[in-house]
C-alpha cells in the first residue's frame, strides 16, 4: 500500500480535487447568490424611483396611490380607497407608474 502523498501522481489528484471543488463553488455562486443580488438591486431601483402619482402595492397587499413623500423620500403617504396611510419605502412590493 502506498501513502497518499508519496508520489507525483498524488499532487495531480490533489489539484484535480481542488479544481473540482472550485468549479462547484463557482457554479453555486452563479446559480444561487448572483440572481438574488440582481433581484435585490432591481427592487432597490424600483423603490428609489417611486414618485408622487404612482400606484403601488405594499408587501402586505395594500393598493394605493402615492400622494406625498417625507423624510428624504423614505416615508410615503399613500391613499387607498378611503384611508391615507404612512408607509416606509422598503414596504413597497410593486410600482405601477403613472406614465405606463
Amino acid at each position: 500500500m502506498s501513502n497518499m502523498f508519496s508520489g507525483t501522481g498524488s499532487m495531480g489528484n490533489l489539484l484535480s480535487m481542488l479544481a473540482t471543488y472550485g468549479i462547484i463553488i463557482g457554479g453555486m455562486y452563479f446559480l444561487l447568490f448572483r440572481p438574488q443580488q440582481k433581484k435585490k438591486k432591481q427592487e432597490d431601483e424600483m423603490r428609489q424611483n417611486v414618485k408622487i402619482g404612482d400606484e403601488i402595492v405594499t408587501i402586505g397587499g395594500i393598493v394605493g396611490k402615492v400622494i406625498s413623500l417625507k423624510n428624504d423620500n423614505e416615508i410615503l403617504i399613500i391613499e387607498s380607497s378611503s384611508n391615507k396611510l404612512k408607509i416606509h419605502k422598503w414596504a413597497i412590493a410593486q410600482v405601477f407608474s403613472e406614465n405606463k
